[in-house]
């Protein structure tokens, strides 16, 4: 794909939603934190349902140790391997408290290195609350960049490069939103809906679907 379709591309994502942002609910960067590491194979709306409850009980890394792991898993069930999710988010909390004043740190290797916390994960906190130009690939973005041919690649990680290397710098701190949100409504992943594209006239996939 060629840097004019690109640019094309974000400007009309952009006109669109000049200020995208995450559709997990949040107050905290320790909210956001935790709703995106319950957020693994989960739905954002799920996530809402659950830490709409959780957060009125237990929003800092203090409240969550005084709760417990097996409280915490009642809260977070319905999001799925809440046991595996319940005891990373109780370990990452008694890491922040240990190594960082309870604080969520505005650092890639930190944030890297707590419990649950993955590459995707470090760079949806650093970009929503940081303001960092960082792109984190999901699945939607995964999906949006391969077939649109934006960005392809065999993995997220050579995907993220790809975004990095051609994401003109003026859009790249809002990029991520962006693409998910159009990979979560429009280039859905069984059926894209081609027909109602904004960007359909500059994406290369070769089998666009017609309306029904």
């Amino acid at each position: 794909m060629n840097p004019a379709k690109r640019r094309a591309i974000y400007e009309t994502l952009r006109a669109l939603n000049p200020n995208p942002t995450t559709e997990l609910l949040f107050t905290t960067p320790f909210e956001l934190l935790v709703s995106v590491v319950l957020s693994a194979q989960a739905t954002d709306k799920g996530v809402n349902v659950a830490t709409r409850v959780l957060f009125k009980v237990a929003n800092t890394p203090r409240a969550l140790l005084k709760l417990g792991e097996a409280k915490l898993s009642g809260h977070i069930h319905s999001t799925g391997f809440y046991r595996a999710k319940a005891r990373n988010v109780i370990k990452l909390s008694q890491a922040l408290i240990d190594q960082h004043g309870g604080e969520v740190p505005r650092d890639r290797e930190a944030l890297e290195a707590l419990p649950g916390v993955g590459r995707k994960t470090a760079n949806v906190v650093l970009n929503t609350v940081f303001g960092e130009p960082t792109i984190a690939v999901d699945t939607h973005v995964f999906r949006v960049g391969n077939r649109t041919n934006l960005a392809p690649g065999n993995d997220p990680d050579e995907v993220e490069r790809r975004l990095l290397k051609f994401t003109p710098d003026e859009f790249k701190t809002n990029a991520h939103h962006w693409l998910i949100l159009h990979g979560r409504y429009t280039c859905k992943a069984r059926l894209p809906e081609c027909w109602r594209c904004p960007i359909a006239q500059w994406c290369e996939y070769r089998h666009k679907t017609p309306a029904p």
